[in-house]
């Protein structure tokens, strides 16, 4: 990996932190990119292409991609294409699940069993599939998008931990000109069979607080951390909700893949789009953790899911411009 870069960090106690505002931190673009990035490698039947694609993670064997993907547009209301798909990692796609039953697929998980996890933004709940496409859960009732303890409001995204706790960030609306305080904005946990246990916080800037929680990952420690995109940071809590700390380097998470070094890819869809976060790039940032470093910026793609092989290799799931399927391999690789 590239050499680290100087960098800023904010963590619980600053008083930037403290009151919710952001930090005047210059823009982050010119870390080294030790990437190429690969266009059109994954291949769709013939008739087919490729729409919004929001999420995409890697199989527990290490050998295929999972990926959601609206079925050639931005959502799948009346398609009869499968959003739920599977690659080999040369392009091969080898299964497809999940017609009818997703109105906009959002963020993808799969779990240490092999388990595929789907947040449905539009739908309103979060489904979780054997490999083989069976429906085995489904939390959030469909069409209904009210924050309730059985009830979801605009998922985001979902990660599970090891004891199969369950853990959504909820409510895509934060960013929107007219959110306010009734706008979702919180992290859901439920227990492995579905059973709400607890949840946390509220719109807003300051700690504990969001404005769209648009990703979820655990840290090697079990932490939960959040892609909290309408504040230009990530937010660490302990899996109890407790707030931690907080980053701004990384820019406009849409993304998070944390590796078990926490080493953070972190995916920015949106800086300098839209005038979003003018200054800041769209891109994939990537540090670590657990010193807030950054090492390296994969510009020149504004992809929202991110996943990353066990070989290196980067794999980015872009939404905008008609949607994408990429993949950036080190070039110490070419």
């Amino acid at each position: 990996m590239a050499s680290r870069v100087p960098i800023f960090v904010v963590v619980a106690g600053v008083a930037a932190s403290v009151a919710g505002a952001q930090p005047d931190i210059p823009p982050q673009n010119d870390a080294p990119n030790p990437y190429v990035t690969v266009f059109d490698w994954a291949e769709l039947p013939a008739g087919r292409e490729w729409g919004s694609t929001g999420g995409v993670d890697m199989d527990p064997d290490g050998r295929h991609l999972w990926v959601a993907e609206r079925c050639g547009a931005n959502n799948c209301t009346g398609s009869d294409l499968d959003p739920i798909l599977k690659f080999t990692l040369d392009g091969t796609l080898v299964a497809s699940f999940g017609r009818g039953l997703l109105v906009q697929p959002h963020g993808l998980h799969v779990d240490g069993d092999g388990a595929v996890w789907v947040t449905d933004s539009l739908g309103h709940v979060v489904l979780k599939f054997d490999p083989d496409g069976n429906l085995l859960l489904t939390l959030g009732k469909p069409g209904v998008g009210v924050a309730g303890r059985d009830t979801l409001d605009q998922p985001c995204d979902v990660v599970t931990a090891a004891d199969g706790t369950i853990f959504i960030s909820d409510g895509h609306e934060g960013q929107a000109p007219d959110a306010g305080p009734q706008t979702t904005a919180r992290v859901v946990t439920f227990a492995p069979d579905g059973t709400y246990l607890y949840e946390w916080g509220s719109h807003g800037g300051g700690p504990g607080q969001f404005r769209t929680p648009h990703a979820i990952d655990l840290d090697s420690r079990g932490r939960v951390v959040v892609a909290d995109r309408g504040n230009d940071r990530l937010q660490v809590f302990g899996a109890d909700g407790g707030f931690i700390e907080e980053f701004y380097q990384y820019s406009r998470p849409s993304g998070l893949h944390i590796a078990d070094d926490d080493t953070v890819f972190v995916a920015d869809s949106a800086s300098s789009r839209n005038g979003q976060h003018p200054g800041w790039e769209f891109g994939i940032r990537i540090g670590n953790l657990r010193d807030g470093s950054l090492t390296a910026f994969i510009g020149g793609s504004n992809p929202e899911g991110v996943a990353v092989a066990p070989d290196g290799t980067v794999y980015g799931a872009v939404v905008a411009y008609g949607g994408a399927l990429l993949k950036y391999e080190p070039a110490e690789d070419r």
